[in-house]
């Protein structure tokens, strides 16, 4: 196995850990406070995830694609090992995104690079969207790396 392909099952490994304690839960308000309490800032979860993420933009194997100033990558399409839902890292430094709608919802990890920069106005952190919500994604104040979980993989770009 490549150091790439073993990277990215590694990666895998951690997401579908995470993706199994999220199965049947709602994405709300109270899953974000739970993500955050328990795989938030501080937790060995965020920290080997975000460590993978950088890992992975910098050995080129996430964030494949660019365009509107953003790097971007969809690494894991909609599976059953992930409980449905698909994964994305985008890597955005002080740039809005498309506009979109989430059908299912949203589940964004935030990974800031540089220490002040925020997604949608948030922090190092959890962000849930709940379903029928919608955003332009939004990173100010520097760099920072976003994972995407997408039930289903459902995602409506607008115009």
């Amino acid at each position: 196995m490549s150091d790439t392909a073993a990277a990215k099952a590694g990666f895998r490994t951690q997401l579908m850990a995470l993706t199994s304690a999220l199965a049947g839960r709602p994405l709300d308000q109270g899953l974000d406070a739970w993500l955050n309490a328990e795989h938030g800032p501080g937790s060995a979860s965020f920290a080997a995830l975000k460590d993978a993420c950088i890992d992975g933009v910098e050995q080129g194997w996430l964030c494949e694609r660019e365009g509107g100033g953003l790097r971007y990558g969809r690494i894991f399409k909609p599976a059953d090992d992930l409980q449905g839902y698909s994964v994305d890292v985008v890597d955005m430094a002080n740039v809005a995104g498309p506009h979109h709608v989430h059908p299912l919802g949203e589940i964004d990890l935030i990974l800031p690079i540089d220490s002040g920069a925020r997604f949608d106005g948030r922090p190092q952190g959890w962000l849930v969207c709940p379903p029928g919500s919608a955003h332009r994604p939004t990173v100010t104040g520097g760099r920072a790396l976003v994972l995407y979980l997408l039930p289903q993989g459902r995602i409506e770009f607008t115009q």
